[in-house]
């Protein structure tokens, strides 16, 4: 088994993001070179690199407040200021508004899920027009979440958290995006619904959703992600792969004090 890549913030700025596991050549998704970003003026993130290929599933582990959150929103250009490189299957998109980034497949599930309290699910699922094109029908996501058929009636505020968060991603799935952003999908969950959620993640990843998550709880992204990247101070100082993960637990305990 080999080392995981434990560098420090000039050395990991220098040598960018740890490549993509070996096998068949799979298409770049997302890559993220040297980004920077603030709010007002604050400088949060500094000097980010990684890389998703089609198919993989990758999570962002860290403490709070380290970057994590700021990576996605950066992604999708909701901070005040960005520099450096994002690039969605090949195009630059550092200098694009939300919208035009939406349109090229790219969903943002944030924490706070934004269910409207007054609508049904089914209204609630509704919503979101396509933004890439070929999104899932609601008979398709029904299929793969039965119980939000089953609530489907039912309005937002009834929703369980579990629910509410299942839904979340559907409304993504709806637009059409084949690129995901999930953060922090898992807290607060009964241990029941984080199951559920686990298992929508590898149902997701076997139609070859592309998907970056930020987590805290590793045992959700054991066994679920390809490879591991943890954000501290807004830069990226380890690298593991699946296979490392277990080995690297002195490590992880380190930076993430789980």
């Amino acid at each position: 088994m080999s080392s995981p890549v434990l560098l420090s913030r000039t050395a990991f700025a220098k040598r960018g993001a740890h490549p993509i596991a070996q096998g068949p050549a799979r298409r770049e998704v997302l890559a993220l070179d040297d980004l920077h970003a603030w709010y007002g003026e604050s400088h949060i993130l500094h000097g980010i690199r990684l890389s998703l290929a089609e198919g993989e599933v990758v999570s962002l582990l860290g403490r709070n407040g380290g970057g994590r959150t700021t990576t996605l929103r950066a992604i999708m250009g909701l901070v005040d200021r960005r520099t450096g490189s994002v690039r969605v299957s090949g195009i630059e998109t550092v200098q694009m508004p939300p919208h035009r980034i939406a349109r090229l497949g790219v969903g943002y599930c944030p924490e706070e899920r934004g269910i409207f309290a007054s609508l049904t699910c089914e209204e609630n699922l509704r919503l979101p027009p396509s933004q890439a094109g070929g999104g899932m029908s609601v008979e398709e996501i029904y299929a793969l979440l039965p119980n939000l058929a089953e609530r489907r009636k039912t309005q937002g505020t009834r929703l369980s958290g579990g629910e509410q968060q299942m839904l979340a991603i559907a409304r993504v799935l709806r637009t059409g995006s084949r690129l995901l952003l999930l953060d922090e999908i898992s807290e607060g969950l009964a241990p029941v619904i984080v199951d559920r959620l686990l298992d929508l993640i590898l149902r997701l990843k076997a139609l070859s959703y592309t998907i970056l998550l930020v987590e805290q709880n590793t045992h959700f992204v054991e066994g679920l992600a390809d490879r591991h990247f943890v954000v501290e101070r807004g830069q990226v100082v380890l690298h593991v792969t699946a296979d490392e993960l277990a080995a690297s637990a002195e490590l992880l305990e380190r930076y993430i004090g789980l």
